[in-house]
């Protein structure tokens, strides 16, 4: 069964093979940011640059400390590899280990039983095939493993595996999407413990701290940004106390429901209805001190929810406004636990139903293969279809073509974006004024504000979206509100365009790649130059120059 777990694997992240440069993957924070951030890193010759060091290509000097660190394996599979491959090999990487780290989790500490192979083998697979976010590597699928080590720490197993896992963790995943939430969870394990007279098991206690420091050591980039960097960053201005209380009773239901994009579980079809229904039967039976983890398990993954959905409500706000780390840092990210504790209650379920009986077993084997069919319709391939292909995204020979007729060094001008992501022009090699990035300097954000200061104020939504957070610092457009991709078969045109060209100009800015036509143009000192087409491509790209 662990063979063709393997395999079925290796099937899924096939396509990035196969297909190469046509395989389709997510957009949203993937390939119109992070596959771009390594390319752009490696190529700046600023991968082992200095904390106070920048990157030129990116609004006229983009901290280099703002692409993260160069310890990470991710990192170096795209300075080794061509992107679509590194892409493939990173989703390999993380699902097979994901399935180990499951199996083995469940296998020493929580479906031990030689009946319940299938259960172990079927929830691990399940759980590595689930869509996570790409560039988070095992910052969440990696945690089974981490526990599992951890457990045997704090049962006094001495076995070298479970500090190399410790060790080797923290150069592929991250602290602040996922492991650090863990580690404080572990923490509290090990209080927990402490309070209930277990002992001060000073090596479980050590095993946390050890990796912790190794996190810091490896993120110090981010340690300093933190704690030593003075310059204000767009992150000052980032606000996410703001929702009423309705909204967040709302937003609870629906994160226990539905999950959150960046942890997808795809749980509310299945795995919610088998793990209510087991829940049932616990109480049908009586089973509360039998089944106190899984009880435990149940209340845990709706807290998490509940903590996601308060950490946004507006009475936060006297806090936040008078400890600004509470907006920098977002501990809502607590909810990043619950793939882990979805798929083990998972697995708690299908025992109890297993327990019930041969036709509750086959039911119970029913379960996992729909479990598995529905995150197999979930691949990228399948679910994105519909996308612009990796190919069709960068537009690599179209934008050749544009770098070619301009004919200047792309280190002599600057350029922007409408209707598509900064990060196409950028992954091509284009010196860009706009950007998708964590954080940059909040100077720079003020100084680009002012091209877009009137198309802001004619759209509350933009405006409030660029002010309170900016992390997308994109040419907005009340025409468009936030969409980006505006393929070559739309119809959409821009027709009262009203941008401060004369401060575009002043920050370097000379050329403006659009998506869509801009029926006034000229009252916005543009000026079409020429409109470049490529069957290869997703894009019609209106080339205009700034003529102030």
């Amino acid at each position: 069964m662990i063979f063709f777990s393997f395999l079925a694997i290796v099937v899924f992240v096939s396509p990035y093979f196969l297909l190469g440069e046509n395989a389709h993957m997510r957009v949203h924070d993937n390939l119109d940011s992070n596959i771009v951030w390594y390319k752009v890193l490696i190529r700046s010759g600023e991968l082992f640059g200095s904390v106070d060091a920048v990157v030129p290509q990116i609004i006229n000097g983009l901290p280099r400390n703002a692409f993260g660190t160069e310890f990470s394996l991710i990192v170096w599979l795209h300075a080794l590899f061509p992107s679509i491959y590194a892409y493939g090999l990173s989703q390999t990487i993380t699902r097979v280990f994901a399935f180990i780290g499951m199996y083995l989790l469940l296998k020493k500490h929580f479906i031990q039983a030689p009946e319940w192979a299938w259960i172990r083998v079927g929830v691990a697979l399940a759980f590595a095939l689930t869509p996570f976010w790409p560039s988070g590597m095992l910052s969440t699928l990696g945690m089974p493993l981490a526990l599992w080590a951890f457990l045997n720490i704090r049962a006094g197993e001495r076995s070298w595996v479970n500090y190399l896992v410790l060790t080797l963790l923290p150069f592929y995943s991250s602290l602040v999407l996922g492991f650090f939430f863990f580690l404080s969870a572990m923490g509290m394990v090990w209080l927990v413990d402490v309070v209930r007279g277990k002992g001060w098991n000073v090596r479980f206690l050590l095993a946390i701290v050890y990796m912790t420091a190794i996190y810091l050591a490896v993120e110090y980039r981010l340690m300093h940004s933190l704690l030593f960097s003075e310059e204000p960053t767009s992150r000052d201005e980032y606000f996410h106390a703001r929702l009423p209380l309705w909204w967040v009773i709302r937003l609870t239901f629906k994160n226990y429901v539905l999950g959150h994009n960046h942890v997808m579980t795809v749980h509310a079809f299945v795995i919610l209805p088998v793990t209510l229904f087991a829940l049932f039967v616990v109480w049908k039976k009586k089973l509360w001190k039998q089944e106190r983890l899984f009880l435990f398990l149940h209340i845990l993954n709706f807290a998490l929810s509940t903590w996601y959905a308060f950490w946004f409500y507006k009475g936060w706000l006297p806090l936040t406004e008078r400890f600004d780390l509470l907006d920098k840092f977002n501990f809502a990210r607590y909810h990043f636990l619950r793939p882990i504790v979805i798929y083990v209650l998972f697995a708690f379920s299908l025992k109890i139903l297993w327990r019930e009986g041969e036709v509750w077993r086959r039911i119970a084997n029913i379960l996992i293969v729909a479990q598995l069919l529905i995150l197999a319709s979930f691949n990228e391939e399948i679910i994105f279809r519909k996308k612009p292909s990796f190919k069709e995204f960068y537009a690599e020979k179209q934008f050749r073509e544009i770098k070619e007729y301009i004919g200047l060094p792309v280190e002599t001008y600057r350029v922007a974006s409408i209707g598509i992501h900064p990060a196409i022009a950028q992954y091509n090699g284009f010196y860009t004024l706009d950007t998708y990035n964590n954080f940059y300097p909040l100077t720079y954000k003020h100084q680009f504000r002012k091209i877009i200061e009137h198309e802001l104020e004619k759209n509350e939504k933009l405006k409030e979206y660029f002010d309170e957070w900016g992390g997308r610092c994109y040419i907005f457009v009340d025409e468009l509100g936030k969409h980006y991709m505006f393929k070559k078969n739309s119809k959409k045109e821009i027709q009262n365009l009203r941008l401060n060209t004369d401060a575009f100009y002043e920050m370097g800015g000379r050329y403006i790649f659009s998506a869509l036509p801009i029926k006034n143009a000229e009252e916005n000192q543009l000026k079409l130059e020429k409109i470049f087409h490529s069957k290869e491509s997703a894009w019609k790209i209106h080339l205009y120059k700034a003529t102030p």
